[in-house]
C-alpha cells in the first residue's frame, strides 16, 4: 500500500492507493493555519486513521507547498509561512518513528499525472500548475526529476518570454523579482492585468464566462493564451516533453488546449512540434496521488 499526504495552506488531504493505484481510501481535513506544531500532529494523526482504516502500514509520500532545501533540510518557499525555516520532513519522520518522501505538491502533481494520469505511457511529461501560483514538475521515463537545486520545473520564476513593449517590464512577484510567468499567468495575475487595461473587477472564471459577449474579456484571454504559448514555449526549447498536461483551476479553460499550441510554433527552435497539451486526469486529486507515488528511498 501507499499512502499519499497533500498538506494545503487550508485542507490536508490523504489517499491510500492499492499497488495498481486504486483508491482504498481517502480523507480530509482542516489545516491548523499558522501552527506548524499542530500541523506535525494534523499529519501523524491522518496516517494513523488511514492506517487503521486499511490495516496496513504502507510507504509515505508527503506533497508540500514550497521545498525542502538540499543544503539546510529546511523549507523554503512557502506560501504557508510557519513552514518556512523549519525541517518539516525531519520532525515527521521523528513524531511517526519512520521513513518518509516528501516533494513539492507541483512535482506531485506532474508524478500522478505521469504514472496514471493524462501523460500515462509518455517518456518524459512536464506538468504545469496554473491556479493561484504558477509551477511545474518534470518526470522522465517515470522517474520524478528534482534537480541538483531541488527546483527542477520552476518554470514560473522565470520571465516572461518575448515581452512586448506593453508587458514590460512586468509586475513585481513575491520572489523579489519583475516579470515573472507567476505574474502574468496566475489566477490573481490574469485579474490585475485586466484591471489594469480596462479598471473592471473580474474573477478569471467570470473572465472565461464573459469570452462571446464581452471584447474586454475576450482580449485578456487571448492575451492570456498568446502569453502561455511562448512561456511553455521556452519550456518545449529546454526540455521538448512529449506531454506537457495543465492542472490548476485555469486548466479548465478548454480553449487552452487547441489555442495554445496554435500560437507556440514561432517561438519552437523546430520546424514541426508534436508535443501534445493536455489537460489533468485526476484534478484536485493529483497532488496527493502523486505523493503516494513518491519511490521509497
Amino acid at each position: 500500500m501507499r499512502i499519499g499526504i497533500d498538506l494545503g495552506g487550508t485542507k490536508i488531504s490523504g489517499i491510500v492507493l492499492d499497488a495498481k493505484g486504486k483508491p482504498q481510501t481517502y480523507q480530509r481535513i482542516a489545516t491548523p493555519a499558522g501552527d506548524y506544531q499542530g500541523t506535525l500532529q494534523a499529519i501523524a494523526d491522518l496516517i494513523s486513521r488511514l492506517e487503521r482504516q486499511t490495516e496496513v502500514a504502507g510507504s509515505i509520500g508527503i506533497g508540500t507547498p514550497g521545498a525542502l532545501s538540499p543544503t539546510t533540510g529546511l523549507m523554503r518557499n512557502s506560501n504557508s509561512t510557519c513552514l518556512n525555516g523549519m525541517p518539516l520532513k525531519q520532525d515527521i519522520e521523528a513524531l511517526l518513528g519512520r521513513t518518509i518522501q516528501m516533494a513539492n505538491d507541483a512535482d506531485c502533481f506532474a508524478l500522478s499525472e505521469a504514472s496514471d494520469g493524462a501523460g500515462q505511457g509518455a517518456a518524459s511529461v512536464f506538468g504545469v500548475i496554473l491556479g493561484t501560483g504558477v509551477g511545474g514538475g518534470l518526470v522522465i521515463n517515470g522517474q520524478l526529476v528534482n534537480g541538483n537545486n531541488a527546483i527542477a520545473g520552476e518554470w514560473g520564476h522565470n520571465s516572461l518570454p518575448w515581452m512586448t513593449s506593453e508587458e514590460y517590464p512586468g509586475l513585481p512577484c513575491y520572489c523579489g523579482n519583475v516579470g515573472c510567468i507567476e505574474t502574468f499567468l496566475s489566477g490573481p495575475g490574469m485579474q490585475m492585468h485586466h484591471y489594469n487595461a480596462t479598471r473592471e473587477q473580474m474573477t478569471a472564471k467570470q473572465l472565461v464566462e464573459l469570452i462571446d459577449n464581452k471584447p474586454s474579456a475576450r482580449n485578456s484571454i487571448d492575451q492570456y493564451i498568446d502569453r502561455l504559448a511562448r512561456a511553455l514555449s521556452s519550456v518545449i526549447n529546454i526540455v521538448d516533453p512529449e506531454v506537457i498536461v495543465l492542472g490548476g483551476g485555469l486548466s479548465n479553460i478548454d480553449l487552452l488546449y487547441e489555442r495554445v499550441p496554435e500560437r507556440w510554433g514561432p517561438y519552437i527552435f523546430s520546424d514541426a512540434v508534436s508535443t501534445r497539451l493536455v489537460k489533468h486526469r485526476h484534478g484536485d486529486d493529483s497532488g496527493v496521488r502523486g505523493a503516494a507515488w513518491l519511490e521509497p528511498g
